[in-house]
C-alpha cells in the first residue's frame, strides 16, 4: 500500500499525488508500487528491498545521496489466548526533497504522529520528522513492555491458583518477547548515537534536543526490558523448581504408600501357598494373619510419618 502525505499550513493530510516535500509511506509494497517510486523518486532499490527483510537489523546506510536508516518497531502477535511479541524493521530513506518509509506493516504511531504540537512543521523539516519516529518508537516500546508487566502479573496470579502448562507457555512467549525487545532496542540506540555525530544529515540545536528525548525514551526502555526479562527468568526457574519438587513429593508419597501396603500382600501370598502353615488348623487363622498383616503396615506408616514421608 502506497500512502502520500503533505503538509497543508497547519495539519499534515493524505494527498494523491507524489510531490516535493511529500512524506511516503510504503506498507508491505507491491513490486509495482516499489517500481513507481523508483522511477520517479529514483530511489535506490536496495533501499526499498532491505526494510522488507524481516530479519534486517537496525543501521544507517548513505549513498549516492540517500540515507537509508533502519529500526526495529514492536510487532505484537496473538495467537488465541497466547500473546507474542516480535520486531521488523521499519525503513525510513531520505532523499534532498522528500522522506519514504517502509515497513511489512503499518506502525500504530504514525497514526498518533499529525496529533504532535505543530505537526504541519514536522514534515516541513525532514530530520526533525525522523527524530519524531525514533521517539514515537521508543514510546511504543514502553506501552508494550508496560502491557507485558500487566501480563506477567495476571499470569503469576493464575500460576499461584493452579501450575499448569498453558500459563507457564505464556510467560515463556513474554520472555521470548523480551529478547527481542532488548536486543531491538540496544541496536536502536546505536543507530541514534550514530546520528548524533551529524555524518548522515544534520542536527540542528532544536532537533538536538528532541534526539536526546529519544535516547532517554528509549535507554528507559532497555533498563525496563532488562528489568522485566530477569524477574520473569527468575520467575520461570522458581515455577520450575516448584514443578519438580511438587513431583518429588508426589513420588515421595506413592513409594512410601507402596512399602505400606506391601506388607498385606506380602502376608497373604505367603498364607496363600500350598504348604503346610501355621495355625492353619485355627478357626481364627484369618484374623491373626490379618491383624499381623495390618500391624506390621500401621507401624511402618507410623515410621513414615515421624520421618514426613507422608
Amino acid at each position: 500500500m502506497l500512502t502520500s502525505f503533505r503538509s497543508t499550513g497547519e495539519k499534515i493530510e493524505s494527498c494523491p499525488d507524489i510531490v516535493d516535500g511529500t512524506w511516503i509511506n510504503l506498507v508491505a509494497p507491491t513490486p509495482e508500487e516499489q517500481e513507481l517510486v523508483i522511477q520517479q523518486l529514483g530511489i535506490l532499490p536496495e533501499f526499498l528491498r532491505y526494510p522488507l527483510d524481516e530479519e534486517e537489523t537496525s543501521r544507517v546506510e548513505k549513498d549516492e545521496g540517500q540515507v537509508l536508516i533502519t529500526i526495529k518497531i514492536p510487532d505484537p502477535r496473538h495467537e488465541g489466548e497466547y500473546v507474542r511479541y516480535e520486531t521488523i524493521p521499519l525503513g525510513i530513506i531520505l532523499t534532498h526533497d522528500r522522506v519514504v518509509t517502509v515497513c511489512l506493516k503499518e506502525p500504530p504511531f504514525f497514526g498518533t504522529i499529525s496529533e504532535i504540537k505543530d505537526a504541519h512543521r514536522i514534515l516541513e523539516d525532514r530530520n526533525r520528522f525522523v527524530l519524531h519516529i525514533f521517539l514515537r518508537t521508543a514510546n511504543h516500546y514502553l506501552r508494550h513492555l508496560r502491557l507485558i508487566d500487566r501480563l506477567t502479573n495476571e499470569y503469576e496470579t493464575e500460576l499461584h491458583r493452579s501450575v499448569r502448562n498453558k500459563e507457564l507457555i505464556k510467560l515463556l512467549n513474554l520472555e521470548k518477547s523480551l529478547v527481542y525487545f532488548n536486543t531491538s532496542l540496544k541496536a536502536n540506540d546505536i543507530v541514534m548515537a550514530r546520528l548524533q555525530s551529524g555524518r548522515y544529515m544534520p542536527i540542528s540545536e532544536e532537533n538536538e534536543e528532541i534526539l536526546e528525548d529519544a535516547q532517554i525514551e528509549n535507554q528507559q526502555a532497555i533498563e525496563m526490558a532488562k528489568i522485566y526479562s530477569d524477574i520473569l527468568s527468575g520467575m520461570m526457574d522458581a515455577y520450575a523448581s516448584v514443578i519438580s519438587n511438587n513431583l518429588n513429593i508426589v513420588m515421595k508419597f506413592l513409594t512410601a504408600a507402596t512399602i505400606v501396603l506391601m506388607f498385606p500382600n506380602l502376608i497373604a501370598s505367603i498364607y496363600g501357598m500350598n504348604v503346610s502353615l501355621p495355625f492353619q488348623s485355627s478357626p481364627h487363622a484369618f484374623l491373626f494373619t490379618m491383624l499381623f498383616a495390618f500391624l506390621l503396615s500401621g507401624l511402618v506408616a507410623y515410621i513414615f510419618v515421624k520421618k514426613r514421608m507422608f
